[in-house]
């Protein structure tokens, strides 16, 4: 017995040294402290960061001088709008590329059509795609990894073009003062929150009266019960929607439904008649892939791309721009932006000298380990291009308001574009057919849970 005890407390000895073994040791310690030797510039460095923020003592002045706004090429945008303290950008970029094409069709001099509209119904698809997804994994347990994923996205108010094409062609359109902005639509953090808690607990419901042997109709019962609720949520938040509405253009005034409207004045086939590229070098280019429920309503679509090369992907948006039409565009806006001169620039900010060391990933790398990726849409609307024709910077049409950045733009080099532009919407019509065919592909699916799914905000 004996014998036996002292057995299992070596054991439990050994396992926990083994443990152990990759933790930092007082003599591991001693080692990494006296592998600093600070300097003088140390010390320096360390009064100035202790009362000043890293990015404003990186910021590279020698750089402040190379702020040129011409553009060789660039579509007319006709006013800023501002998205607020909301993630709605997706929503915004996407209206905005279709208020300028019709502001030139019928020759507006102003035109803004109602984000509140649209994202209501956003909200309540994506409240639908979250209960129907409980519903259809029910009989998995809690821990299985899209569960899970489900639990921790039950709504957001991000999204990206999917979504534009998957609501508006469902739900159509409305002018802004048909449905204007509320605290709520404009600043959605606290919606949002709600939203999301109460769906997590219907989820709950809805899985424990699956346990319990509910059939699928009870549990389409309880969601419709359940979708209810959710709309009254979103209808004391945002308003109701309208479903029928007068609007005068040219002199002339009519009676609209949402849907009439969009199809009377712009009719775009947003499915059929857009392409969606990425540029992702961690995964092979010239494939078609698709990202499961990267989607906005249960019956649209999962966001389906095609990677490219970044150069293929320059020369459409060059093609596009040239004939005037905006893109939707979407990148990792963060990385060495410049928000006063409304710059994003790799030379903007000097990381590496202030703090000693190299930051040395490349673009695959960054994906891979999760430290860039897509994160804001915008509006491609300009291109700069030198006496080759190649790419020299890029302006977008941005959605923080006429005060942020350049006058509501933001201007970035194309050697920025290479390293954080990840997704760009263009027209059939600018891609060749070499591109289309590998559309015919079977895309090669990805979870939920890839780093391309990025929503953006």
């Amino acid at each position: 017995m004996k014998r036996s005890i002292a057995f299992c407390l070596m054991t439990m000895a050994l396992a926990a040294a083994q443990a152990q073994q990759g933790g930092i040791t007082p003599e591991l310690l001693k080692d990494i402290k006296e592998s600093y030797k600070p300097t003088p510039s140390d010390k320096a460095i360390y009064n100035a960061m202790a009362g000043t923020s890293i990015s404003v003592l990186a910021k590279n002045h020698e750089n402040l001088a190379n702020f040129d706004t011409h553009f060789s090429n660039r579509v007319v945008s006709h006013g800023i709008t501002d998205q607020q303290q909301s993630g709605r950008c997706w929503l915004f970029t996407g209206l905005n590329v279709l208020r300028a094409q019709m502001m030139a069709k019928y020759g507006l001099d102003e035109m803004e059509f109602s984000q509140n509209y649209c994202f209501f119904y956003d909200q309540l698809e994506k409240a639908n795609l979250f209960l129907q997804g409980i519903i259809d994994t029910r009989e998995k347990p809690m821990e299985d990894k899209m569960v899970e994923w489900l639990f921790k996205h039950p709504i957001s108010d991000g999204g990206q073009f999917t979504g534009i094409s998957d609501i508006i062609g469902k739900y159509g359109v409305v002018p802004a003062s048909v449905m204007p902005e509320t605290y709520s639509s404009e600043h959605t953090g606290q919606i949002a929150d709600l939203l999301g808690l109460k769906l997590k607990e219907f989820g709950l419901q809805l899985r424990q009266a699956a346990g319990e042997g509910a059939k699928e109709t009870t549990l389409e019962k309880q969601k419709k019960e359940m979708l209810g609720t959710i709309y009254r949520m979103l209808a004391l938040a945002f308003g109701e929607p309208v479903e029928h509405f007068t609007w005068t253009i040219n002199g002339e005034t009519k009676e609209y439904t949402p849907l009439s409207f969009y199809q009377t004045f712009l009719g775009n086939d947003l499915t059929g008649n857009y392409v969606m590229l990425m540029n992702d070098p961690s995964r092979e280019f010239y494939k078609c892939y698709e990202i499961d429920y990267d989607r906005h309503t249960y019956d649209g679509r999962n966001w389906t791309y095609v990677n490219l090369p970044i150069e293929d992907i320059k020369e459409m948006a060059v093609r596009s721009i040239k004939d005037s039409t905006m893109m939707y565009f979407s990148c990792d806006v963060a990385k060495f932006l410049d928000s006063k001169r409304g710059t994003l620039d790799l030379n903007n900010y000097d990381y590496a000298s202030l703090m000693g060391t190299s930051f040395g990933m490349n673009k695959k790398q960054r994906i891979q380990t999760f430290a860039s990726g897509s994160s804001h849409a915008m509006t491609l609307m300009a291109v700069d291009l030198d006496a080759n024709g190649k790419p020299k910077k890029w302006m977008v049409e941005n959605s923080w308001g006429a005060e942020a950045g350049y006058h509501g733009h933001l201007i970035m080099t194309d050697e920025w574009f290479d390293e954080y532009m990840f997704r760009l919407v263009v027209e059939k019509k600018y891609v060749p057919e070499s591109v289309l065919d590998i559309l015919k592909q079977k895309p090669v699916l990805l979870p939920a849970w890839d780093p391309m799914f990025a929503e953006e905000y």
